[in-house]
């Protein structure tokens, strides 16, 4: 299995990154893969892909942090990419939630990242709250320049997942799909083609059953293999034999 979205820079993974991914191959998960945020978190994932054989990672500007996207950020994610496991560009998009930049910056922002993706001939990793309706009309701008991506932690309806899969998108699922009152999501997840489905955990967030309220872990993706498994009702390992490969696909692992 791959974890193919996590984030062990975060700091409540700090002095236990070892460990982490000792408990991760143990459960039958051998690479990980980390995705950015900013510079500071995109600069210590360079480092960990460095330090360990089976962590790769995306770097980027999360629509949290982008009043601090400058262009000389552009010139520092060339440098990222240079190292041989850093892999894409994300995590990148659009969150209306939190509104923690102001949207017209957000916008701006994932436009510049979705044509440097485009440009750099690497895959982009999608982060969307409450902004579906702006980011389709975003990508349909792009859509004679659009990188490979893939839409992570989905938590949409079953009709914007196939909006998503007309442009060529992935759908990755987190723990979410294993949440008692998440039916809508499992429809999702029983009818999304399986050359384009992923699995991740986004940890340390969104931990599944049955570890809910945990801090969540690489370790923990299989159970949103056995869920999705059980969803689709096929074998766990036949499921993730296509997750495997469709990650190595996107990323060209």
């Amino acid at each position: 299995m791959i974890d193919s979205h996590c984030h062990l820079e975060d700091e409540r993974f700090a002095g236990e990154v070892e460990q982490t991914l000792a408990r991760m191959q143990a459960a039958g998960v051998d690479r990980c893969i980390l995705a950015g945020s900013d510079v500071e978190t995109s600069e210590r994932i360079v480092e960990l892909t460095e330090q360990y054989q089976n962590v790769y990672g995306v770097v980027g500007m999360h629509p949290h942090e982008a009043d601090s996207f400058a262009p000389q950020t552009l010139t520092l994610m060339d440098t990222w990419l240079l190292h041989p496991r850093i892999v894409g560009v994300g995590e990148i998009g659009l969150d209306y939630y939190y509104d923690n930049s102001p949207r017209d910056t957000q916008r701006s922002v994932l436009e510049a990242q979705l044509d440097y993706a485009y440009r750099k001939a690497v895959p982009a990793v999608f982060h969307v709250r409450d902004a579906h309706g702006d980011f389709t009309d975003i990508l349909r701008t792009h859509k004679n320049s659009l990188p490979q991506g893939v839409m992570h932690c989905f938590t949409g309806s079953l009709e914007s997942a196939k909006v998503y899969l007309t442009m060529g998108l992935y759908i990755s699922f987190s723990g979410s799909v294993t949440f008692k009152n998440a039916k809508n999501l499992q429809e999702v997840a029983r009818n999304v083609p399986l050359d384009r489905l992923l699995i991740e955990t986004d940890s340390p967030y969104l931990a599944p059953v049955p570890m809910r309220g945990k801090r969540n872990e690489p370790a923990y993706v299989r159970f949103v293999a056995e869920k999705i498994a059980a969803l689709r009702a096929m074998a766990v390992d036949d499921l993730t034999a296509h997750t495997t490969a469709n990650t190595e696909r996107l990323y060209h692992l």
